[in-house]
């Protein structure tokens, strides 16, 4: 996966058409081996009236962010996935170029790798780089991702945005050195499940944990990750994953959290909040990232920022 965050290059003119072209040409490049998705950043609608999603805007920075602005936000976000690395990186560069070309500047761009990525139970699961399998708080059908993922009709949205989806990008460097230190045991701890995804009170992955029987935290410590972010797992959280790792070299190795909802303050901001003071906050640190509208299928959606 690769993906690049483009500021416009120029003031003035037709935002619109210059999008379009964009898209269209980076849809080629990607062909069919890989696929190439858009998110819209909200500066991309100044000057284009009150057709912004309206929940779209800056990401802030959360307790314990130390976010770069060279490496954060931007007017649109690319990326593209597929199973051949080298295909993805291709598209990426030739994304790139471009965008150089038609007058876009390059704002930051970032490649990821999901370790033993693979599908059990109709949930995409991969490692990340503190040996811990993630994607099991993910739903299995199409249907609930729909539900949890797509803007629908009476939210208040305009109505070129139904069907579309508010995606998260967090860049979160690990510090993978102090977390190998510490014993295996420990580390299911801070996560509040075992390496493998079961749960520390035995309770297999594919089944939900009694938190209620463990109030004091005994089992699965109140402060852990995963008690945090969804206490009630039988209504989990409003969104849907598909992180992916990165290493950039000089131990500078993490994920690129990834995450796409209907509504930003029913998902990711209401996980972000319930995570202040977890224990894992010494080994992560969210350097970059922001805040993107993905479009739904179609054309209408080039009006809304002209």
């Amino acid at each position: 996966m690769g993906i690049v965050a483009l500021d416009r290059g120029w003031s003035g003119g037709e935002v619109g058409r210059a999008v379009r072209a964009l898209v269209e040409k980076a849809r080629s490049a990607g062909g069919v081996d890989a696929a190439v998705g858009f998110g819209l950043g909200v500066s991309l609608f100044e000057g284009a009236g009150s057709r912004e999603p309206r929940q779209l805007k800056t990401m802030p920075t959360f307790a314990g962010d130390l976010l770069d602005p060279a490496q954060s936000h931007g007017d649109l976000l690319v990326r593209a996935a597929g199973e051949d690395a080298a295909v993805v990186r291709k598209a990426v560069a030739e994304v790139k170029a471009v965008a150089v070309k038609a007058g876009w500047i390059v704002r930051w761009a970032i490649d990821g790798f999901r370790a033993d990525n693979r599908l059990e139970g109709g949930r995409g699961l991969a490692r990340n780089p503190f040996h811990f399998t993630e994607g099991f708080g993910n739903p299995e059908s199409e249907r609930e991702v729909a539900d949890r993922v797509l803007v629908r009709e009476g939210q208040g949205e305009p109505e070129w945005a139904v069907g579309g989806s508010y995606q998260v990008v967090r860049v979160i460097r690990f510090a993978t050195e102090l977390w190998d230190k510490d014993s295996v045991d420990e580390q299911e701890r801070i996560m509040g499940r075992r390496r493998d995804g079961g749960w520390l009170d035995g309770a297999p992955a594919g089944e939900e944990p009694n938190f209620a029987a463990d109030p004091k935290g005994r089992r699965t410590p109140l402060d852990s990750h995963v008690r945090l972010a969804a206490p009630d797992r039988r209504n989990p959280p409003q969104l849907v994953r598909r992180s992916y790792s990165y290493d950039r070299g000089d131990g500078d190795t993490g994920i690129i959290f990834n995450c796409f909802q209907r509504d930003l303050a029913k998902g990711f901001e209401a996980v972000q909040k319930r995570l202040e003071g977890e224990a894992l906050a010494k080994y992560v640190l969210t350097t970059g990232g922001g805040y993107f509208f993905v479009p739904p299928p179609g054309d209408a959606w080039f009006d809304a920022v002209s």
